[in-house]
């Protein structure tokens, strides 16, 4: 399938994915009716019958982006109608591009992508800068592990912080997943990263999301951190994972190409923020595991691995619910326990500190948690209903 961006040269022919393919399928088609080959696809397109919907809504969109380029007199005196023809030549049918998502048999009229941009991040504003959401769209970020890290990867492509992702897990979506990923049941059984991909991609068109379907394994870690020389390297990693090797893997390579790492624990609130980009020679997870290398840990059984986590963790700092679930895993209880107001907690931390870490604040390495039983304590005794007697 072919994905066509906004800058670059675009082949002579476009080519659309067959309706068995979409069931795999994570990358958008985003097609260009001013140019012959895009209005010939796009017009074999409107006759398909896996075509399932149409949205235009290109027309308020304009208006939209008149109203952030000019607040305070966005039509300059012309009515909106007259405005929005003038912007479209008349023609808005011919005008942004449609981009065709195949998974969901839609069909999408949008902005280009620089007017795109510009509108959906405009409520950034000045939290993030014009300036500064250019910078953070020219950055990217791998994430590991699309549990916990689809909600990280999410919220950062909502907030603009990257133009561009790298994506790996091995695993598939299970009905026990849906406690805390944003996903649906007719979802089951799909790759965590092409679930994870096509909900960035519905957010924007315009993103370059790569996928490692298999997971990081020893084959597939060096492609994953990719080529700093030919512009393909990480800007930073997002962590999220369980196997002890990847955790340690990553970081090896993370430090060696001297890329801020970030892991979100889900429980208390843990950020872990480690400046291999300031701090080269750091020790790893803040000398926490000495000396141990990632073969050391590959084979590690179900108990020593717990050990391990809580070695990195730090289990004095667990919460009561979360160190009694540990020593019951694989007993009576089938996994840790995660809830999604955590995912989601951990997915805003890892999203803000991202953002601030590639717009080049000197954030130091360390740990943080933001504890919500601790920032919003239960009273010792609750209040009687309306001032009553309990």
């Amino acid at each position: 399938m072919t994905h066509f961006m906004e800058s670059g040269q675009k082949p002579d022919h476009v080519m659309l994915p067959a309706p068995g393919e979409a069931s795999e399928s994570f990358r958008p088609v985003v097609l260009d009716p001013g140019r012959p080959v895009d209005a010939a696809a796009l017009a074999a397109l409107r006759d398909a019958p896996h075509l399932r919907e149409v949205h235009d809504r290109i027309e308020e969109q304009v208006e939209e982006l008149l109203r952030c380029r000019a607040p305070r007199d966005p039509f300059g005196g012309r009515s909106a109608a007259r405005a929005v023809a003038d912007v479209t030549g008349g023609r808005p049918g011919t005008y942004g591009r449609w981009v065709w998502y195949p998974w969901s048999g839609r069909l999408v009229h949008l902005l280009p992508e620089a007017e795109f941009r510009l509108v959906r991040t405009d409520r950034n504003r000045d939290k993030i800068t014009r300036d500064q959401q250019r910078s953070l769209l020219a950055r990217r970020v791998g994430v590991i592990g699309l549990s916990v890290g689809s909600s990280a990867a999410l919220a950062c492509a909502m907030e603009g912080v990257g133009g561009a992702f790298r994506l790996a897990d091995f695993d598939r979506l299970g009905l026990s997943n849906l406690n805390r990923l944003r996903a649906g049941v007719h979802e089951l059984g799909l790759e965590k990263s092409v679930l994870c991909a096509r909900r960035m991609y519905e957010l924007d068109p315009y993103l370059d999301i790569e996928v490692v379907r298999g997971g990081i394994t020893e084959e597939t870690v060096g492609d994953f951190f990719g080529d700093p020389a030919r512009g393909q390297g990480l800007d930073l990693l997002v962590e999220e994972c369980d196997a002890p090797w990847v955790k340690v893997a990553a970081r090896e390579h993370a430090r060696r190409h001297r890329i801020p790492v970030l892991m979100d624990t889900n429980d208390r609130g843990l950020l872990d923020i480690e400046r291999f980009d300031l701090e080269p020679g750091r020790p790893l997870f803040h000398g926490r595991i000495g000396a141990t290398t990632a073969a050391d840990v590959r084979d590690l059984g179900r108990e020593e691995t717990i050990r391990f986590l809580l070695d990195i963790v730090d289990g004095d700092r667990l919460s009561p619910a979360m160190t009694d679930a540990l020593t019951r895993v694989g007993h009576s209880l089938s996994s840790w326990p995660q809830l999604a107001s955590g995912v989601m907690l951990g997915a805003a931390l890892v999203a803000d500190t991202a953002r601030r870490v590639l717009l080049g604040e000197r954030l130091p390495s360390g740990r943080h948690s933001v504890d919500l039983e601790a920032l919003v304590p239960a009273a010792e005794a609750l209040p009687a209903p309306h001032g009553g007697t309990p």
